[in-house]
């Protein structure tokens, strides 16, 4: 270990300040007053951002005040006064381990309580705030504490003839009967990007699509061109999350397709449709951008996806699968 870490003085800062007006580097500052360049490229950048009483720029005087502010709020923090206890709850939470639990293990070994973890949250999040970002360490790495919050209501009231996924048949839920489907958008970067995903629940067959816009009209025109080439018996539901972009699903009627939503928030009651969009997430993170791929781009993804072996298929492809129902069931 090295030696301990020094808070920069008064008289460091105003050097600081001299060298830096005179043109030198963050290096060059750091070896002329004996500290890491990066020391002082995050004093200089921490103390000189504009407030609403500070027109921006770096004052050694003014930096020096914040800095004691600093120090004495820190203060009101356990975790601050006690290194050692700091540095245990760091490592709970490189772990994987949550506040709470870092808490409890730490009552259940001492018998006592040594912190809550609400001290653990709070500590947390004023360091975040100061960006050393501890929030990070968190199990689900929330940049703010609560939750958050929905925008709007639901679209589900507006969508004409609406079915819940409760009203599915049983045979769906089991993955045993073919011809079940789920749909949804898997959305990009760019403004209006998505493709279509489509997923047959029993074999994981995977059909994809990329409409130039998402609207309903377009969308159900779109699954309808995807499906209508499938045999019939391998045409019987088709579940939907509750965006807009499916609201006209009754034109699917006409393939003798029952269309169902799930839930309002509950995206998981079609789950192997988000598991396939994640899956295509390996080679189609969300920065991809759909413009400049071409058709058959979109269908080599598709392919790789279906001609993977999966074990919950005894480790055929969902494409031989899919081959197998399709050739025994009946034609439209």
């Amino acid at each position: 270990m090295g030696e301990s870490y020094r808070q920069l003085s008064l008289e460091e800062r105003i050097e600081i300040a001299r060298l830096r007006e005179a043109g030198w580097s963050w290096r060059r500052i750091g070896v002329a007053i004996g500290r890491s360049h990066t020391t002082v490229s995050r004093e200089v950048g921490r103390n000189s951002r504009a407030t609403k009483v500070w027109k921006g720029g770096y004052s050694p005087a003014r930096a020096q005040e914040l800095a004691l502010r600093r120090r004495r709020w820190d203060c009101r923090f356990k975790l601050v006064r006690q290194p050692d206890l700091r540095d245990r709850v760091r490592r709970g939470l490189a772990m994987g381990h949550s506040p709470e639990q870092i808490a409890g293990r730490l009552t259940r070994e001492t018998g006592r309580t040594v912190i809550s973890h609400e001290s653990i949250y709070r500590f947390i999040y004023h360091r975040s705030a100061q960006k050393d970002y501890w929030h990070r360490l968190l199990p689900r790495a929330k940049s703010r504490r609560g939750r958050y919050r929905v925008q709007g209501g639901s679209p589900a009231s507006f969508i004409k003839h609406r079915r819940p996924i409760a009203e599915r048949a049983p045979e769906a839920d089991g993955r045993e009967q073919p011809g079940h489907w789920e749909a949804d958008f898997m959305l990009f970067a760019a403004y209006g990007q998505g493709i279509l995903v489509l997923h047959e629940r029993a074999t994981r067959f995977t059909l994809i699509d990329h409409p130039p816009h998402r609207k309903a009209a377009m969308t159900a025109q779109r699954i309808e061109r995807q499906l209508r080439d499938i045999p019939k018996a391998l045409r019987r539901t088709i579940s939907f999350d509750n965006g807009t972009g499916f609201a006209e699903h009754n034109r699917l009627h006409g393939l003798g397709l029952q269309t169902f939503f799930c839930n309002v928030r509950s995206p998981w009651q079609k789950g192997g449709v988000e598991n396939t969009i994640g899956r295509l997430r390996r080679y189609l993170p969300r920065k991809t951008d759909l413009d400049s791929m071409s058709p058959q781009q979109l269908r080599d993804h598709a392919n790789r996806l279906n001609d993977t072996p999966r074990k919950c298929l005894d480790f055929q492809t969902p494409a031989e699968a899919f081959s197998q129902i399709s050739t025994g069931a009946p034609q439209t």
